[in-house]
């Protein structure tokens, strides 16, 4: 059964009417996957020579087991934002003698294949093979190997459970995050140590090889609470949804999103095919040159994060910005007909900080390459991030419903400033402004990193809050729709 979905799901993909789009994206993503594997293998095998300098006064193998639970933590976070979940329309087999756990053990496996997954590969065995082997002998690497790898699948499924129970309670996303959230904040006000907790945890895995396998009973078990999961909302949740799913909907890794997605999917087949629109997507791209006037070697040197804020905040946020500046005014030649049709308000807000999310998320990761010239530039660049898909879009969907001015999408954006008025002026100020000025005090008084920090869990609070700003962002939209209307048709 296992090769019939497997050969199902290839005809699917080639017999799609976005054929030629998926495929470029699957080109997209292959290189990025490359170019993430490069610097994976390139850390794993450097790990030996890169951890004394960092931490020079602490034993290597101290440091390295200090590293692998602080990786994890930041694992699980990422995998929440982006990994996707595996996918089957059930329905068609429901009415074959087909067992459930067959249907089971597809989603499960296909879930396997995830690039979160191949990182630790990379990352971790090198040393294992290097350091670890030498010092504690081969039982015990092994049981290195299998905790890591036990690590990988618990957060594996731990995130796929999590984002389903999301679907019909955000509740779940909320409380696992704050979770995080809380961690990171003793760990700040030293009150606990995540890398004295990992050093613990590994030592004795070390000393005692036969206790990693309780981080594989771990994943065993959240491995049969996901299937079980699966197994009791199978009919539940397909049928369900079966009534309001549009089978037009021609981005395949939008669908699990189910009307957000199909509302996002709308929403950017507006972007791709139009002028304006398209263009400002690319100059988005051409926007992350930026990078080279903002972060000059003297700046980075002195940890001067306030100079460089505003160009991680411009570069990694540059599709919020543009795009955003103009949010509802992109649909004004049919916003009458979003007025009229059953289309609900909350799930149109979803949609927009999901294309947001998506969006700056891929802009964050090209920019990466930054970190070339100094890994201080990927924190800076992490802190943008949270900022960005915490308060930006908050702020950017907000002054949006102030915007009354009809766009004409087909025209270029070159020179165009049409739909353009005090609204877009007036967003540059709380945006960029912001985060400059929560840094500024920390960075008179010489704590550079402190400033990275209080900017990023200023992000991450937004962020955790995104269900209240959708419910606010609904109702004033909906005060301000018949405004926006009327001004759209002039």
């Amino acid at each position: 059964m296992l090769s019939t979905f497997i050969s199902h799901q290839q005809k699917s993909f080639w017999r799609s009417r976005n054929k030629k789009g998926s495929i470029a994206a699957e080109i997209v993503f292959g290189l990025l996957l490359l170019y993430f594997l490069g610097i994976a293998i390139f850390i794993g095998f450097g790990m030996v020579k890169f951890l004394p300098e960092v931490f020079p006064d602490q034993d290597v193998t101290k440091s390295f087991n200090g590293f692998i639970l602080y990786y994890f933590a930041f694992d699980f976070i990422m995998r929440i934002q982006l990994q996707e979940l595996p996918t089957l329309s059930i329905i068609p087999y429901l009415h074959l003698k087909i067992p459930k756990r067959k249907l089971i053990g597809f989603l499960n496996v296909k879930a396997l294949f995830s690039a979160f997954n191949l990182w630790p590969f990379f990352i971790f065995l090198p040393f294992c093979f290097i350091k670890i082997a030498g010092k504690y002998g081969a039982f015990a690497t092994a049981m290195y190997i299998i905790t890591i790898l036990s690590l990988t699948v618990f957060n594996n499924f731990l995130a796929l459970y999590i984002k389903r129970k999301s679907i019909s309670n955000i509740a779940y996303t909320v409380v696992g995050l704050s979770i995080f959230a809380a961690l990171a904040g003793l760990e700040y006000f030293k009150i606990i140590s995540l890398m004295a907790a990992s050093d613990f945890v590994f030592r004795h895995i070390a000393m005692y090889p036969y206790l990693g396998l309780i981080a594989t009973l771990a994943a065993f078990c959240i491995f049969k609470l996901n299937s079980k999961f699966l197994i009791n909302n199978l009919y539940v949740e397909e049928l369900g949804t079966a009534k309001e799913k549009k089978a037009s909907t021609d981005y395949a890794f939008l669908n699990r999103f189910g009307k957000v997605g199909e509302l996002a999917a709308l929403e950017l087949k507006l972007i791709l095919r139009h002028k304006r629109s398209r263009s400002s997507v690319f100059m988005g791209f051409l926007f992350l040159l930026y990078g080279f006037f903002f972060y000059k070697e003297a700046a980075i040197a002195s940890n001067s994060f306030g100079q460089m804020m505003f160009g991680a905040i411009f570069m990694t946020g540059i599709s919020i910005i543009i795009y955003g500046q103009f949010i509802y005014a992109w649909q004004s030649a049919h916003f009458d007909g979003l007025l009229v049709s059953k289309i609900n308000f909350k799930d149109y807000i979803k949609a927009k900080f999901l294309l947001f999310t998506i969006a700056c998320t891929m802009i964050t990761v090209v920019a990466s390459f930054y970190g070339f010239l100094s890994p201080k530039l990927l924190l800076l660049h992490l802190a943008a991030y949270l900022y960005n898909i915490g308060f930006g879009t908050v702020i950017v969907l907000y002054m949006g419903t102030s915007n009354y001015k009809r766009l004409d999408i087909n025209k270029s954006a070159s020179f165009n400033y049409q739909g353009t008025g005090a609204t877009q002026w007036l967003l540059a100020f709380p945006y960029t402004l912001t985060p400059i000025l929560i840094y500024l005090p920390f960075g008179l008084l010489g704590m550079p990193y402190t400033g990275l920090i209080i900017v990023a869990l200023f992000g991450l609070i937004m962020l955790l809050m995104r269900g209240f700003w959708i419910n606010f962002l609904t109702k004033r939209l909906k005060s301000q729709r018949y405004k926006m209307a009327e001004g759209y048709r002039e």
